[in-house]
């Protein structure tokens, strides 16, 4: 018997939470006005989770288990370390970036705003993440500013939310 691996684990585990879920959905309540039930939009994201889940089942079956962690690390583009420590800590390097970020820009939401400090955040994540390089970075400029912007302009004329707008920039 073939050993599965872990990413076929994982996608399990997500089909999973996605079925308990959307039998959570069956238990909000129902009012007795407006058309839209309130348990539409949860079920439509558990949807798309599902959906997702299900592609990251599939994918993960092709690839078939893993033979052993040193392969693992090369295939990465990580061969060149020396020592499974070195290995390891270049693979929580990404997270500990992330997260150090992400903090940076909850901090900053009461001075920037959430459009600066949004746009900010996701030109440093997709700067840090994935290079540096002056044609990157005019690339990773426009997908922030589209991104952040587009989401802003949505949240704050479509559907009238009221988002941080921050102290150094007021408008924003």
């Amino acid at each position: 018997m073939a050993r599965v691996n872990r990413d076929t684990l994982v996608a399990i585990f997500l089909l999973v939470v996605c079925g308990v879920f959307l039998t959570a959905s069956f238990d909000i309540r129902e009012p007795d006005y407006g058309q839209l039930s309130p348990a539409t939009w949860p079920r439509t994201i558990i949807g798309v989770l599902t959906l997702l889940s299900l592609i990251y089942l599939v994918q993960s079956i092709r690839k078939g288990p893993q033979k052993d962690r040193g392969e693992a690390v090369q295939q990465d583009g990580v061969a060149e370390l020396d020592t499974p420590e070195e290995a390891a800590a270049a693979g929580w390097r990404n997270v500990i970036i992330c997260f150090t970020l992400f903090l940076a820009y909850l901090l900053s939401l009461p001075w920037v705003g959430m459009l600066v400090g949004g746009t900010a955040f996701v030109f440093l994540l997709l700067s840090a993440l994935g290079g540096w390089s002056p044609r990157l970075l005019v690339l990773h400029a426009a997908i922030a500013l589209v991104t952040v912007g587009g989401m802003w302009s949505i949240f704050t004329f479509a559907l009238g939310v009221l988002l941080p707008r921050g102290e150094i920039f007021g408008t924003f």
